[in-house]
């Protein structure tokens, strides 16, 4: 039975990578993997002889010889527990992705637009690496590439030049994503899975994520696509709504005080975005109101909508499959944790690996797997790694192979345009053909990664 699990969970997982050769949303394999595994772990639950006990991070003792009704009641649990971990990372994304629809909702977004006064293809280059480095770490990184794209398209009419842009953007906001704790799903795994703390993870990580955004767009910057001028528009796109830009700035100001609200309290994170959303939502309300009187009203305008409540509108707009995709693998990957599949695996790993100078901060995990986890993720999607390593790997807090892994898995998925949700993201929007990607960008990234990873190894030791 046990086989039967992990090739549901295989097959699951190659038609998540084939996504876009089948024709097939990864929603569906995602939720079908989910449920089959579950399904068949409490038909057969008589025939498994381990158990991992999540809450002792160890297997449970004597599970064979218990009763059928014991072991069932083990099944159900460890499912709660599992589904409430699962559920915390999902409201808090809910939340996240609401705030940005209401700055979305008051065009706060051309704010940023209104900053170009150059026709410099190199400053441009280095305006929208930057940009999507701090974007994606307090918008996420899928969220600033589709922002930052937007606002390309607006102000660099030749696709080809744009395609180029496009490219070092999924690279910087990818690495913009691996320092913060909102800045990626992943990173966000690990943040709420207490593996790592806010102050840590930007003490070990701001560096080689800021060396993996520098070194492509500086290794850019010399080539023949990011020479010369391009032609603005002679006309200036007006924002949409007069309280664009304060809409923009509370967002975002809501969006970085949750880790502070985190920090204070020690409550979970979804518990401060939802506060922050709160907030964000009473000052929508109240300025979309004010736009509705018996002296002004614009129905062309964006937010004048039927129901006049851009709460309504914004969380019409949210990516549900997105939030369905995450919640079937994260529960795929847990029934595999929960038989102690990934414990078992991540000890053969520890023992047939050889160590690369980690004994120095007593990590007992190799360099080399996480560069692996890396590499890995440009192939398959990062977020069924991350949530396999949290359950191979008992390492406490802030313990240095967790940092790693937010680095590698955050920032490896760059080196191929369907190893990151940034990645496909851009790949929609501007249509850019994978095999351009891979011989224009692909190598510009793992430089990047390389010398990121090769800088948290060197920062690791004097920390």
């Amino acid at each position: 039975m046990e086989s039967l699990i992990i090739l549901v969970f295989v097959m699951g997982y190659l038609a998540i990578t084939l996504e876009h050769n089948l024709k097939l949303d990864k929603l569906i394999p995602a939720l079908i993997m989910m449920a089959l595994c579950w399904a068949f772990i409490a038909l057969g639950i008589d025939a498994f002889n381990n158990w991992f006990d999540t809450s002792s991070h160890s297997l449970v003792e004597g599970f064979a010889s218990l009763a059928h009704d014991d072991k069932m009641h083990w099944v159900e649990e460890t499912l709660l527990h599992h589904l409430g971990k699962t559920a915390e990372i999902l409201v808090f994304l809910l939340g996240a992705m609401t705030i940005v629809e209401i700055i979305d909702y008051f065009d706060g977004f051309s704010t940023i637009k209104s900053y170009v006064n150059f026709k410099s293809k190199k400053k441009l280059l280095w305006m929208f690496s930057i940009l999507a480095f701090i974007l994606s770490a307090i918008i996420d990184n899928l969220t600033a590439t589709i922002v930052l794209i937007s606002i390309l398209q607006k102000i660099v009419k030749e696709r080809e030049d744009r395609i180029w842009f496009a490219g070092l953007i999924i690279v910087a906001a990818n690495a913009g994503g691996a320092f913060s704790p909102i800045g990626d799903v992943t990173t966000t795994m690990l943040w709420i899975g207490d593996k790592v703390s806010t102050m840590m993870l930007f003490t070990y990580l701001f560096i080689p994520s800021l060396l993996c955004m520098v070194v492509p767009s500086f290794i850019a910057s010399f080539l023949p696509a990011f020479q010369g001028e391009i032609e603005l528009d002679s006309e200036e796109d007006k924002p949409k709504s007069p309280y664009g830009a304060t809409m923009l700035y509370l967002g975002l100001g809501a969006i970085v005080f949750v880790p502070i609200f985190k920090t204070v309290t020690h409550l979970p994170p979804y518990v401060g975005m939802m506060m922050s959303l709160a907030v964000v939502a009473t000052f929508a309300e109240l300025y979309s109101k004010t736009k509705i009187s018996l002296t002004y009203f614009d129905p062309t305008e964006s937010y004048a909508h039927g129901h006049h409540s851009p709460v309504h509108h914004s969380l019409s707009k949210i990516e549900m499959p997105s939030i369905l995709f995450f919640l079937g693998i994260l529960m795929a990957v847990a029934a595999l944790e929960s038989l102690g599949i990934l414990f078992n695996f991540a000890d053969s790993l520890k023992e047939n690996i050889p160590l690369l100078g980690t004994e120095l901060q007593g990590t007992k995990v190799s360099d080399l797997v996480v560069i692996f986890l890396g590499v890995g993720s440009a192939v398959i999607d990062n977020v069924p790694l991350v949530a396999a390593s949290l359950g191979m790997f008992t390492e406490p807090i802030d313990d240095p192979l967790w940092h790693f892994i937010a680095f590698s898995a955050g920032t490896g998925g760059s080196m191929l345009i369907i190893g990151s949700a940034a990645g496909v993201v851009a790949m929609g929007m501007e249509k850019i053909d994978f095999f351009w990607y891979l011989k224009k960008i692909s190598w510009l990234a793992l430089a990047g990664f390389l010398v990121g990873s090769l800088s948290f190894v060197l920062l690791r030791i004097i920390i």
